[in-house]
């Protein structure tokens, strides 16, 4: 299966990053989580571009989480809190872009999905849509403390536990209604929407967006404690090896709390 992109395509001041792995709902593969780097850092100095859109190719997921298959060459918890320290800086960069940036959501926002998600300044989703990590359910493995702060942030604690705890993916529906969606439309309705935000966007200062966005992260940034014991213990557990060689058997695991 292809390793898949991540396309940088200008329109004027209007950047979108097109994540284009469709035969695997958009899963992540390393390649592509490389991609979003370098269209970060392209972004990141381009003073041209007023506003950032982050889509999914096919028009039924946004992504659907990080592709399973890597996580077995894992074999000790260092690899994963290496994994989770490579994750963050790819967020971080996403989340530190000058410009306004917007998630479209078609479909799934799963997993590493929902995490660049929740790094979007603002997001719209379909009707239809569901977001969730229900890695409780398949995995056995754990996100990173920013991560979760992020979560909580978006949908609060009792939301974030639910959904995290009973590996629940909340509709679009419920999503709007914790706020972390803006918009929630029929798909015919959906590029329109997206030109509308945009236009709104580009007619504002952008030193002042900027500022206002750089003032929020560093809000959030500020109480976030260090997770590392967390990961290398969820990352070094046999129940892990054990979630993500049933993911990929297509089975349901059986969990040992070991």
């Amino acid at each position: 299966m292809s390793d898949g992109e991540v396309r940088l395509v200008r329109d004027g001041a209007v950047a979108t990053l097109w994540f284009d792995r469709p035969q695997a709902r958009n899963a992540m593969t390393w390649a592509m989580y490389e991609g979003l780097a370098a269209a970060c850092a392209e972004l990141q100095t381009d003073t041209s571009v007023r506003v950032a859109v982050l889509r999914g190719v096919g028009g039924k997921a946004f992504i659907a989480g990080t592709d399973i298959a890597q996580f077995l060459e894992f074999t000790t918890p260092g690899q994963g809190v290496d994994y989770e320290t490579k994750m963050e800086a790819y967020l971080s960069a996403l989340e530190a872009l000058p410009m306004p940036t917007l998630c479209v959501v078609e479909g799934w926002a799963i997993g590493g999905g929902l995490a660049i998600a929740a790094c979007c300044d603002l997001r719209i989703a379909t009707a239809g849509s569901k977001f969730g990590v229900p890695i409780a359910r398949t995995l056995g493995n754990c996100l990173s403390v920013a991560n979760y702060a992020r979560i909580v942030a978006h949908l609060g604690v009792s939301r974030a536990k639910r959904m995290l705890l009973m590996a629940e993916n909340v509709p679009a529906e419920d999503a709007l209604a914790a706020g972390f969606v803006m918009d929630v439309l029929a798909p015919e309705a959906l590029d329109a929407r997206v030109k509308e935000i945009c236009e709104r966007l580009q007619g504002n200062a952008p030193v002042t967006m900027r500022v206002t966005k750089e003032a929020i992260r560093r809000l959030m940034q500020a109480g976030i404690a260090d997770g590392e014991d967390l990961v290398r213990a969820c990352y070094g557990s046999d129940d892990f090896h054990t979630g993500v060689k049933a993911f990929v058997d297509k089975r349901t695991p059986e969990w040992r709390g070991r």
